[in-house]
């Protein structure tokens, strides 16, 4: 027969073990947790972040608020902070039309502004905004033998140039000046597995006043690492 304390040791009332059990759960796991995120974060290192390619590209590009054109870019491999997530460090730029319908948009604007009483007509004639954007993204890459895929996020900083014969030097061009941030995703192919690799390349951007989706191609020059020396590759 079982004693008092051995029955008052063995309850599980709330007021002898319950209040242990949580306790010891989480004493047994925490370690666990613990070396599972230890095991993530040694995963990144800035010892490997340094120039080892630099891109050159060239494509379409088209928004909700300008016609189609023609954007290029310059971006710097800077290297990988994990085994699979480099940084890419990139400039681009872009000259286009404003649309139609936004050029009609604006007009409304600036009427509602400057005569709110009565409507008129203001003809602002072509309106272009140029768009100079630096970018830093984080890229995943699944590493190929000759194809190589990678999918990217990363933060831009935008500076746009509004112009036009109606309103170069009126409060209308200050109005489209601006410097804003942006938020981009890319998904694209490299292939080639020596120095000159040949890359495609979707790209979405999401920012205030113009989000775009270019379709770009274009070559990458990869410069030979310290294992690449060693094994007298890559000419």
């Amino acid at each position: 027969m079982l004693s008092a304390s051995t029955r008052a040791a063995g309850r599980s009332d709330g007021r002898t073990v319950g209040p242990w059990l949580p306790l010891a759960v989480l004493l047994s796991v925490s370690p666990t947790v613990r070396l599972s995120a230890q095991g993530l974060f040694s995963q990144f290192s800035y010892d490997n972040l340094k120039p080892s390619a630099l891109q050159l590209d060239l494509g379409p590009v088209g928004g909700n608020n300008i016609r189609g054109t023609l954007t290029g870019g310059l971006r710097l491999d800077y290297g990988r902070i994990a085994p699979h997530v480099r940084v890419l460090l990139g400039l681009s730029y872009y000259k286009a039309d404003f649309s139609a319908a936004a050029r009609a948009r604006f007009a409304q604007r600036l009427d509602s502004i400057v005569n709110p009483s009565t409507r008129d007509t203001i003809d602002l004639g072509r309106i272009t905004w140029s768009d100079v954007t630096g970018d830093v993204d984080l890229q995943y890459v699944l590493q190929g033998r000759a194809v190589t895929t990678y999918l990217g996020i990363g933060l831009g900083a935008h500076v746009r140039h509004g112009s036009g014969p109606s309103i170069n030097g009126t409060f209308v061009q200050d109005a489209l000046n601006s410097i804003t941030a942006g938020l981009n995703g890319t998904i694209a192919t490299e292939v080639g597995a020596k120095r000159w690799r040949f890359i495609v390349e979707a790209r979405g951007v999401l920012s205030s006043g113009v989000s775009t989706v270019a379709l770009r191609s274009g070559v990458t020059y990869r410069w030979a690492t310290t294992r690449d020396k060693g094994r007298g590759t890559g000419k």
